[in-house]
């Protein structure tokens, strides 16, 4: 029942994730936005996904994660539908501001109950229930462009339908709170352990990467030449079916190798596709590339997650939330940063993502050091007797 309430909510954050890359385009026709005005969008949901994700894991440390999920799928509701009525450039950003608070409280929910399930390989079920972060993404940029001839309008309706049924499953399933023996401890206490802030250093950098991809990655390649409904099946038949093959294949790596090993193999394979995807041409070649990065990045978010997790083992919710929260703040810097850096040529933008190897090599330093001090990290909070 945890694995089935996860998996549905985790698959509307997978739209989330994906939603800004998808009808990008269409919003930028629709009411002449260039490139430096398309990273406001993304700065307004990241913006969203910070503060939600930095401030519910606490609640749901004290009040059990149904009651932050229902919140969250309910904030991405209102916002997916705030979204389709949207006149004009304002409201949009605040209706992406809603969605990525919505976001940001239902990833760290249901990371949070995916972490309760089983200790023992909690990477594995990490790893697999975020399988429906990457078939969220592959659906809809896939359904956009064929289906829904890319109209940001009925993208975002369809979005809230989906999101609307979820909620109303949530409402009606019966999740319970952990039991947890021992003494607990305060959630705050989890802010004194330094190794929270190395681990969070590495969401930060991965998360600026992953939403680096879904947010520009569309609007990058029609700059060279591809077809909008193209573009869209490179996002979803690339991007997110590699996220979501690679943590299918990534699960039964986990019994047997350690946590950190992979995270490191993974940054290396992000520096290298991230930095080739911008240098080929062929259509064709960019999808394969494309598909690589994303089962490159597959496994880094929720590999991390469960070393948190391993971690802390008390304010397991305020560290996930915590880590998820510096996550959410690679997305803030990165987008408008990669904005600035295309400036309003549209193609500038190649040199704007440049920034996702840069990053991807500065994830591989961040996890030489997780990997090197792994030992002392699952000492730092014993399993309660």
């Amino acid at each position: 029942m945890l694995i089935f309430a996860a998996c549905l909510a985790i698959f509307v954050y997978g739209m989330v994730a994906s939603m800004v890359g998808t009808i990008n385009p269409a919003l930028a026709a629709k009411f002449d936005l260039n490139n430096v005005q398309t990273s406001y969008l993304a700065l307004a949901q990241g913006i969203g996904l910070v503060v939600a994700s930095v401030s519910v894991g606490p609640l749901m440390d004290r009040q059990g994660k149904k009651v932050g999920l229902v919140l969250g799928l309910t904030f991405v509701a209102v916002a997916m539908l705030a979204l389709g009525a949207a006149p004009g450039f304002e409201v949009i950003l605040v209706a992406m501001a809603v969605m990525g608070m919505g976001g940001g409280i239902v990833i760290t929910g249901a990371n949070a109950l995916g972490s309760d399930v089983s200790e023992s390989r909690r990477a594995s079920v990490l790893n697999f229930l975020n399988v429906f972060v990457g078939l969220g993404g592959l659906a809809t940029p896939f359904v956009a462009g064929n289906l829904l001839a890319g109209d940001a309008v009925r993208v975002a309706y369809a979005a809230a339908a989906l999101t609307i049924v979820t909620l109303l499953v949530h409402l009606m399933l019966r999740i319970p709170r952990p039991v947890r023996s021992g003494t607990p401890q305060r959630s705050s206490a989890v802010f004194s352990q330094p190794i929270l802030y190395v681990l969070g250093s590495a969401t930060f950098l991965y998360t600026a990467c992953e939403f680096g991809v879904w947010n520009w990655l569309v609007k990058y390649l029609m700059t060279r030449g591809v077809p909008a409904t193209t573009a869209l099946n490179v996002l979803s038949l690339g991007f997110g079916l590699g996220l979501l093959l690679g943590r299918v294949a990534v699960m039964p790596i986990l019994i047997r190798v350690p946590p950190a090993t992979v995270t490191v193999a993974a940054s290396v394979l992000m520096a290298l596709t991230t930095f080739a995807m911008l240098h080929v041409s062929d259509p064709t070649l960019v999808g394969v590339v494309v598909f690589l990065a994303g089962v490159a990045m597959a496994p880094v978010f929720p590999t991390t997650i469960a070393i948190v997790g391993d971690v802390f083992k008390e304010g397991s919710a305020t560290a996930i939330g915590f880590t998820i929260t510096c996550g959410f703040s690679g997305l803030v810097v990165s987008s408008p940063l990669i904005g600035w850096l295309a400036g309003p040529d549209p193609a500038g933008l190649g040199q704007g993502l440049l920034l996702l190897p840069a990053f991807s090599v500065a994830l591989l330093l961040v996890n030489l050091v997780i990997r090197k001090r792994r030992a002392a990290l699952l000492a730092v909070s014993p399993a309660p007797a």
